[in-house]
């Protein structure tokens, strides 16, 4: 620690109890008290350095007092400073350090100990000391600046705090692996001119490690929050990267706050980070309050800048000390920016309100969804973007654009999922929170069914609307076949959803079916190409390209042989669907007669009951395929047909011609 001697003479000072006194020899004549303390000194070495206690000296010997006393209350420092400024005064050997200097420089100037009254006075020597030693370095820097907290009105109008907060700043906006900091001031090696460590004053020829940009983090966060505030915004002014005042004040934040609990193999678990941090002084309840709000202020808004996590964090103490309504707003607003970096664990936060009316904060997590909903980040274009449509099932727009949406869509289905076993969870929040995501959003429902199921088993009350109002935000045409699977099989869901699922999943069977068909048929047709030597894009040679087309051919043929017959099994599954459908909606009808229009059209008017989502176009399209298909076959039938007749009238030639010649 750097430090500086001032005077020759030996310690004279003796306390006792609650005074001081000097033992040179001569009774003491001036009684100064300052605070609880009691100084029993001499006139002549006081009123010799400083200007206040001349006067003062001179007020109380008019009054003719043997033994003037002089009380000064307001001193920089109070009792501990006086001590050493009437050390000095004696001639004391004294040891100025950048703990102690910025008390005795303000003690100093309110005593008015300027060089008038002596050569090499404690203005001087403290200023000198200051700025030559102090200020050239960090720690002490530091430590200077610590120390203006209790003499901050003193230390802003001498210059002190800006000139320890400007040289702070210029310290850590330069690169510390340039000049050495601060490797020399922690303690490190010392560097040879050529880089290389120096022991002994020789070099040994290893390099020292690179300092990372965030040495000044743990040292920093030791001020108050004004000074840390007012260092902060200096080096932001200085054009310090974005990221790096950010991170300076998460661990500010988190070192501070008891509440912010550090999370294991997250991005700051590492390094310098992982020690445990904790602050002298617990700051009470208003002050963490006071604290958080001001640190989100100070933070940017900016997507990315801090962790997702950070915020979550900041957003549950914020409740528990009933931060403002401001604050809370911000800090949801800052999760809904970026709500496509967190996990699930930040999303399931337990309800602080008053009323308890649910064991998880939902409200929460839909103003943050809808803040996610409401930024331009989701597509280039908006939300109501071309991206955003969807087209035969096809979802339009480059994956760097569906990605941030549909990942917050899995993680919205993960959370519906989690929060659905609380029984007191009403309908109405659970299924605004799962129609707020888009429909492009989800490539597969079945995260929402999973949630959808899961709510229906803790809440078996629901009454039968209730229960098909909720499962209208399925589609079942994107279940997976698990899904489809599990669905049907699902006693809690409505009749209406599971016969959609089925007509679905044979609908996608047949439309499968029938692609395999033109397949088949392209197959064919390019089979007679060969037979007619016009194979393209192979060579004939050694019959190499017909062989494989055969084999490839004989192949398909056995899959579709199979394929006809499951074809014709769910044509007998589908029939017997379809007379059950027509039973019902008579039922419903009370017994009326479906005549009217044929069977199709009543199959038409209970799919559009039943709510499917294709209407009779579906029907067409399956019956337009199936027509595709017997052509093919008549046609197969066909050619078999002439290639028998071509072969009798050949056997007839031949017997005539035979019989001609006999």
């Amino acid at each position: 620690m750097a430090c500086m001697k001032l005077g020759s003479k030996s310690d004279a000072f003796q306390r006792q109890g609650q005074a001081w006194f000097c033992t040179t020899g001569l009774p003491s004549d001036i009684v100064v008290e300052v605070g609880e303390m009691s100084f029993h000194l001499h006139k002549f070495p006081l009123l010799s350095r400083s200007g206040v206690m001349e006067r003062r000296i001179a007020e109380a010997s008019k009054e003719g007092d043997d033994k003037c006393l002089i009380e000064i209350s307001d001193l920089p420092g109070g009792d501990k400073t006086f001590e050493l400024v009437a050390k000095f005064c004696y001639g004391v050997k004294l040891e100025l350090t950048a703990s102690n200097v910025v008390y005795l420089r303000c003690a100093a100037e309110h005593l008015e100990m300027t060089e008038e009254y002596g050569e090499g006075n404690l203005i001087s020597q403290t200023e000198t000391f200051f700025n030559q030693v102090v200020l050239k370095s960090w720690k002490d820097s530091i430590k200077a600046l610590q120390s203006c907290d209790e003499v901050l009105e003193y230390a802003d109008i001498l210059n002190i705090t800006k000139k320890c907060i400007e040289s702070l700043a210029m310290r850590a906006s330069t690169d510390p692996n340039l000049f050495g900091w601060p490797v020399v001031e922690h303690g490190g090696p010392m560097q040879s001119p050529g880089g290389s460590v120096l022991w002994n004053g020789i070099s040994t020829g290893a390099r020292p490690k690179h300092t990372s940009s965030d040495w000044w983090y743990e040292d920093a966060s030791m001020l108050s929050f004004p000074l840390f505030k007012r260092l902060i915004t200096v080096m932001d002014s200085r054009g310090i990267r974005e990221d790096i005042i950010a991170g300076s004040l998460t661990y500010y934040t988190r070192k501070h706050l008891p509440g912010l609990k550090r999370r294991r193999g997250g991005p700051e678990s590492s390094g310098r980070f992982s020690t445990p941090l904790g602050s002298g002084n617990v700051l009470s309840e208003e002050e963490q309050k006071n604290l958080l709000e001001e640190i989100q202020e100070l933070l940017r808004m900016q997507k990315g800048l801090v962790p997702t996590k950070f915020f979550v964090d900041m957003l549950r103490i914020a409740k528990i000390l009933k931060a403002s309504p401001d604050c809370i707003a911000n800090l949801e607003k800052r999760i809904g920016m970026q709500l496509d970096q967190a996990a699930l664990e930040d999303l399931v936060m337990p309800s602080f309100s008053h009323t308890m009316e649910t064991l998880y904060d939902v409200d929460s997590v839909q103003r943050i969804l809808d803040h996610f909903l409401g930024t331009d980040q989701i597509m280039p274009g908006g939300v109501g973007s071309p991206c955003s449509s969807v087209d035969d099932g096809n979802l339009i727009g480059s994956p760097q654009s569906i990605t941030p949406m549909t990942a917050v869509a899995k993680l919205i289905d993960g959370y519906l999922a989690e929060v659905a076993p609380d029984v007191n969870l009403k309908l109405p929040k659970f299924q605004a929170l799962a129609a707020s995501v888009p429909e492009y959003a989800r490539l597969l429902d079945d995260g929402l069914y999973r949630a959808i199921d899961i709510y229906l088993k803790h809440h078996p009350w629901l009454a039968e609307t209730e229960r098909e109002n909720l499962c209208r935000l399925l589609d079942c045409q994107k279940l997976s076949l698990e899904a489809c699977t599990h669905a049907a099989q699902n006693e809690r869901l409505p009749l209406r959803i599971i016969v959609q699922v089925l007509f679905f999943e044979q609908l996608q069977l047949r439309t499968s079916v029938a692609g395999c068909f033109l397949v088949s048929d392209n197959l064919d047709g390019g089979s007679r190409q060969l037979r007619s030597g016009g194979f393209v894009g192979g060579s004939t040679e050694g019959g190499g390209g017909w062989a494989t087309a055969v084999r490839e051919n004989q192949v398909l043929k056995v899959g579709m042989d199979s394929m006809r017959m499951r074809v014709c099994e769910l044509e007998k599954e589908c029939s017997n669907m379809r007379q059950e459908i027509e039973k019902l909606g008579k039922t419903t009808k009370g017994g009326g007669s479906a005549s009217n229009g044929g069977g199709s059209k009543t199959w038409e008017n209970v799919s559009k009951k039943l709510g499917f989502g294709f209407k009779l176009k579906s029907h067409q399209m399956c019956s337009a395929q199936e027509g595709s298909v017997s052509k093919s076959n008549n046609e197969n039938v066909k050619i078999e047909k002439l290639k028998d007749v071509k072969e009798r009238r050949g056997k007839h030639k031949k017997a005539s011609s035979i019989s001609s010649e006999r």
